[in-house]
């Protein structure tokens, strides 16, 4: 812990003088860090201060409109993206559920308002079995909404439809793989732009040290691997 913070203070002082050298200064209220560990404790026992300025430490942050936390979760950005799905979705929830408009319309209202929000910067997450279930779930909610409720033949009584009966009616590509299909094109457009490009060195390049000897998470290249695999 203290060679990371020696590290740290290191980095942050040689950013400041950096900044002092081209004519700018670090604001030291506007300049945050953080610490990413698997460690929850991890840079909670020190503060980093710079010429006598403290810089705050967060545990997570948006960064081009994606939630990234200390711990490298993407629980959090999963729960951004439903709520700001759904924040869409009130809007025009009357028209979804409204009986006066054909599938269609209401499919093409779907996927230009609501999907495009959810779905923003998918092609980075890595994905577990639990993130996707809650993606289906979030999806066939709206899905319910649009399509109403179907009329038992045998006893006459309505009920919601099931999600083979969603899929049927929802002819076009659902969360899951839509994400999996925009992980793949960014990968291979990551390969296509040539090994001086930082986006290609990442993709291909190691971590140094040894993974810990619990379960693993599962990487981006897994997620790519096994859509090819599948593909």
């Amino acid at each position: 812990m203290g060679r990371n913070r020696h590290t740290l203070k290191k980095n942050t002082k040689a950013l400041v003088d950096g900044s002092k050298e081209v004519g700018l200064e670090a604001n030291a209220d506007k300049t945050k860090y953080m610490v990413m560990s698997r460690d929850q404790n991890a840079g909670r026992c020190h503060n980093i201060k710079i010429d006598n300025s403290p810089y705050e430490r967060l545990e997570e942050l948006k960064y081009l409109g994606t939630t990234i936390t200390n711990q490298n979760s993407i629980q959090e950005e999963i729960k951004n993206r439903l709520k700001s799905g759904s924040a869409c979705f009130h809007p025009v929830q009357k028209l979804l559920s409204s009986s006066l408009l054909s599938k269609n319309i209401k499919i093409k209202i779907y996927r230009t308002i609501i999907l495009p929000v959810i779905l923003y910067g998918c092609d980075t997450l890595s994905l577990t079995l639990t993130e996707e279930r809650r993606l289906r779930v979030s999806e066939n909610r709206v899905l319910r909404r649009m399509f109403g409720t179907t009329r038992n033949e045998v006893t006459g009584e309505w009920r919601r439809l099931h999600n083979e009966e969603l899929n049927d009616l929802y002819f076009s590509t659902n969360f899951i793989r839509a994400i999996k299909s925009k992980r793949i094109r960014w990968a291979g457009h990551v390969v296509r732009t040539g090994e001086k490009r930082g986006a290609y060195r990442m993709l291909v390049g190691t971590c140094e040290g040894k993974r810990p000897l619990v379960r693993p998470r599962h990487r981006w290249e897994d997620n790519i691997k096994m859509g090819l695999q599948k593909m």
